[in-house]
């Protein structure tokens, strides 16, 4: 008995320090939510460059104000099925944190909601299911109303198993994705100057 109602004192004290501020988000039919203190920026879809040799969950690596962020689809990453981008598509960048290492990764979501406060209370244990099933990414169920917001780990979204598979990947071409950004944009702005070059000398061609 006393070691139940210690295994209940723990149980319910994790689940008071979950309380807090949560960013709401939908993907496909449900609704999730990650805490506010993960989130660093929120934007619409934008041109994500495709990284080789990369799980097919990772969309790529955006350019975001001179860093290289790495993007994940969190649909393909959570096995469903993927769908168009929309105006309402957003990129979440969100911080993660494994070991003594932080980076910042984004993560594509169907459209942001807001932000709720959800008080301990109202936060749940994620369902027991079969040893089949891995719910270990999931902080617990925030009940608000009568819905219910599946709440994230994000840093247990992305196991080190994963990171493993796509970090050596995206280090190694980071670099040559910054560098063809930059070419491009190198090449459009040389593009521009030959216009004007051009321009130019047909206007004094005309004078003359």
């Amino acid at each position: 008995m006393a070691e139940t109602a210690a295994q209940t004192e723990q149980l319910n004290r994790a689940i008071m320090e979950k309380e807090g501020k949560y960013l709401t988000f939908a993907l496909a039919n449900e609704e999730y939510g990650l805490e506010i203190m993960k989130v660093r920026e929120i934007f619409g879809y934008m041109d994500i460059t495709a990284v080789p040799r990369t799980p097919a969950y990772v969309k790529g690596v955006i350019n975001l104000r001179g860093q290289v962020i790495p993007v994940i689809d969190l649909r393909a990453k959570f096995g469903m099925e993927t769908t168009d981008v929309t105006e309402e598509t957003c990129i979440i960048v969100v911080e993660i944190t494994q070991g003594d290492h932080k980076f910042d990764t984004g993560i594509v979501v169907d459209h942001v909601q807001e932000v709720l406060d959800i008080a301990g209370e109202d936060i749940e244990e994620s369902p027991k299911f079969d040893s089949s099933v891995n719910t270990e990414f999931i902080l617990g169920m925030g009940k608000i109303g009568d819905t219910v917001k599946i709440l994230l780990d994000i840093d247990k979204v992305l196991n080190s198993d994963d990171l493993a598979k796509y970090a050596g990947a995206t280090k190694e071409t980071a670099n040559k994705a910054a560098k063809a950004i930059a070419q491009d944009a190198a090449e459009e702005t040389d593009a521009k100057q030959e216009v004007s070059t051009d321009t130019s000398t047909e206007k004094g061609d005309k004078d003359e």
